[in-house]
């Protein structure tokens, strides 16, 4: 079995982990001096946007359209085995969806940290 191919899901598995944190651990910045309780709703904020796993299964859904758009890319590759064009598709395929899938994930976690936090009656400018 080709290296790569063993290699790739479990890389695949590790980026997704990586950045189920990714955005959730976000502190803006504020308009002023913060106030006694901003350290506590800041935490409380952060745990808000870290729980909202449907970001998560979204990543997923996103490695998996990748793979597919890139499997069938890869069977169009007339330079490789049809086998080897499907299995290198499918993982850098993988891969890109991963990618885009984490990091709309951690700008969404992200905005529910400012917008809980403004919510909270603080000055949050970005």
């Amino acid at each position: 079995m080709n290296p790569v191919l063993t290699f790739s899901p479990l890389l695949i598995v590790a980026l997704v982990s990586a950045c189920a944190e990714s955005g959730a651990n976000y502190a803006p910045i504020l308009d002023g001096e913060p106030t006694a309780a901003y350290a506590r709703d800041l935490r409380a904020c952060q745990t808000l946007a870290a729980n909202q796993r449907q970001f998560d299964r979204q990543t997923a859904g996103s490695a998996a359209l990748g793979a597919g758009v890139g499997a069938l890319a890869g069977m169009a590759d007339d330079d490789v085995s049809e086998s080897e064009g499907i299995a290198a598709g499918l993982v850098v395929g993988a891969l890109v969806g991963t990618a885009a899938g984490a990091s709309e994930a951690s700008d969404r976690r992200e905005a529910i940290v400012v917008e809980c936090l403004r919510g909270r009656g603080h000055r949050v400018v970005g």
